[in-house]
C-alpha cells in the first residue's frame, strides 16, 4: 500500500466522525500533502502522519489538553506558540475525537456558520 493509500485510510475514521457530528460545511481537502477537512477555505485538522492528527485550536485549549491527558495530546518544537494540538490517535476514544473536530471546526468556522 502507498503511503498516501495509508494517510487515506487513517484519516477515513476523522471524516466518518465529522460527518457524524454534522458539522455543516466540511470539504476534505489536502495540507502539506496530507488529508485534511477544512470549513469555508480554512483548515482545522489535518492528518500529519497515519498516527498523527494535527487540530487547530486556541492556545489555553491546547495547553488544558496536554495537561490534562499527555497521553493523548502533545506537541512538538514546530508547533510551540502555534494554535494547533497533535493527538496521537491510537489513544483517543472516538467520542473524545468527535468533540475535538467539533471544536476545532467552532475555532475556524465564521461566527454565522458556527451560531
Amino acid at each position: 500500500m502507498s503511503s498516501q493509500s495509508v494517510l487515506e485510510v487513517a484519516f477515513g475514521r476523522i471524516v466518518k466522525l465529522a460527518e457524524a457530528r454534522g458539522l455543516p460545511e466540511v470539504v476534505v481537502s489536502t495540507s502539506y500533502r496530507t488529508p485534511s477537512l477544512k470549513v469555508r477555505s480554512k483548515h482545522f485538522v489535518r492528518l500529519k502522519d497515519p498516527e498523527t492528527l494535527v487540530l487547530h485550536c486556541p492556545s489555553e485549549q491546547k495547553a488544558l489538553l496536554m495537561e490534562i491527558s499527555p497521553e493523548i495530546y502533545f506537541e512538538t518544537p514546530h508547533y510551540v506558540g502555534q494554535p494547533a494540538v497533535l493527538i496521537r490517535l491510537d489513544a483517543i476514544e472516538d467520542e473524545e475525537l468527535a468533540l475535538r473536530l467539533e471544536d476545532a471546526w467552532r475555532f475556524k468556522a465564521p461566527g454565522t456558520l458556527a451560531r
